[in-house]
């Protein structure tokens, strides 16, 4: 165990710095997640590998309108589920007959997608989930595992550019009573192959899952965490092994810290593995006619957004399908007005054209003050830090000028790609000023800005 302010352990912290493909995927901030398949014609979140391909059959699919109603929420990618836990595979694959080319629609959906993903600018990214409930090797350890890097392989090799591959660690007892225990190294390494610029997400190194499905973030959600954490959720035996409804809006308390120097001193080795949260905008992940009326309300989305953006982690935000294969009306008004918030909040930053001074380490503070031409009434504070150079801010304080003095805006501590703070309404001054107070190494800040 360390102590908390001797320097060799804070050089270990404060030089622990992100990927090339790390960096490329936080820049995203917020994507989609589309969960469509099977399961949509049985009206079920998960299937049992038993259903007839006769029975998926959307008669109005178009991924174009998938992809317009996500980039008009200001979403920058798209994940698909091109085969969930029931085996249905939504791709033209040569290695199963259970798959949406033995189905009455017929056509690669992935490869539709794909082209709609290039025609509204938006990154790809796919799910395959490791649990194959319909494919008779399953179980069958080394068997299996060649199936499935099969699959993997025709993914990776055949629609052009992916910004991430998604596991989650779901897993279960093949046709032989066996468990499945996933070679994730060999998957790791044609991922690294075929597509070297993409993150692997969950059960892999790059990314970390919040915790939780429900949309929770933690107050603090630190980057730079012990080295252990990067196998958690590969464990056979934490994995999910049923559908259930507990398990989707779980939120592991005992978990909130996994970053803080108190934290990190009871560990020896650490890595670089920000977080993403990952929630539906349904109750459910698949579509369900009667979820229609439970979509989330524009504040509940506006506030996970702040949360997860704001909070040093990505947002994946899930919007099934409808059954024919176009997004509902609900769904739909509802990422457009999550866009518009989106848009007016953070168009036009009220410190442009004014003057800034950096008054650095004073008194073991660094201090930037701002001053604009006129009084200006913020509602968001963003900073982000140069986090090539690690994450290192700790703890800061945005200060307003008003009668001669200075007044507390809002606080943080963790900062990381970006913090966003929301700020007392009616908050109107000239001058500014922004302490970072402790931190772990000199920072270095991209962004300080008022919207």
């Amino acid at each position: 165990m360390y102590d908390i302010n001797d320097q060799v352990f804070l050089e270990k912290i404060s030089s622990v710095y992100p990927s090339k493909r790390q960096l490329q995927w936080q820049e995203m901030e917020f994507y989609g997640f589309i969960h469509y398949g099977i399961n949509q014609f049985t009206n079920s979140e998960w299937g049992d590998g038993t259903e007839n391909p006769q029975i998926f059959d959307p008669q109005h699919l178009d991924t174009d309108q998938w992809c317009e109603s996500l980039a008009r929420a200001e979403m920058k990618g798209v994940i698909m589920t091109a085969k969930h836990h029931d085996g249905f595979c939504l791709w033209d694959t040569k290695f199963t007959n259970h798959s949406v080319m033995y189905a009455p629609y017929g056509k690669d959906i992935v490869a539709q997608l794909a082209k709609s993903c290039k025609k509204y600018d938006l990154k790809l990214g796919i799910y395959l989930s490791p649990w194959d409930r319909h494919e008779p090797t399953y179980g069958q350890g080394e068997a299996y595992d060649d199936f499935f890097c099969n699959q993997l392989t025709e993914l990776l090799t055949d629609y052009g550019d992916l910004f991430c591959l998604w596991f989650d660690g779901a897993c279960g007892e093949g046709p032989n009573g066996k468990t499945q225990y996933y070679n994730w190294n060999r998957y790791y390494d044609l991922i690294r192959k075929y597509q070297p610029q993409a993150v692997i997400s969950v059960c892999g190194p790059d990314v970390r899952w919040c915790g939780n499905e429900a949309g929770h973030c933690r107050t603090n959600e630190w980057s730079v965490v012990p080295a252990e954490l990067a196998n958690k959720e590969k464990i056979q035996e934490a994995s999910q092994q049923t559908d259930d409804v507990a398990f989707r809006e779980r939120v592991t308390s005992s978990d909130e810290d996994l970053g803080s120097r108190e934290f990190l001193a009871k560990h020896d080795a650490f890595i670089w593995y920000p977080a993403e949260v990952n929630t539906s905008i349904r109750p459910g992940w698949f579509y369900h006619e009667e979820e229609n009326e439970k979509v989330r309300s524009l504040e509940e989305l506006k506030s996970i957004y702040l949360q997860s953006v704001g909070g040093n982690a990505t947002f994946l935000l899930n919007i099934p399908p409808h059954p024919d294969g176009y997004f509902a009306p609900q769904d739909v008004n509802r990422l457009e007005s999550l866009g518009d918030w989106i848009r007016s909040s953070f168009s036009y930053n009220l410190l442009e054209g004014g003057k800034l001074r950096i008054l650095s380490n004073l008194d073991d503070e660094f201090i930037i003050r701002a001053e604009t031409k006129s009084a200006i009434t913020p509602k968001y504070l963003i900073l982000q830090e140069d986090i090539v150079l690690g994450q290192q801010i700790e703890y800061f304080e945005l200060l307003y000028q008003e009668n001669n003095k200075w007044h507390q805006a809002t606080s943080g501590t963790v900062v990381g790609h970006k913090a966003i703070r929301l700020l007392d309404e009616g908050i109107s001054a000239k001058e500014w000023q922004l302490r970072i107070i402790d931190y772990r190494a000199e920072p270095t800040l991209a962004t300080f800005a008022l919207y």
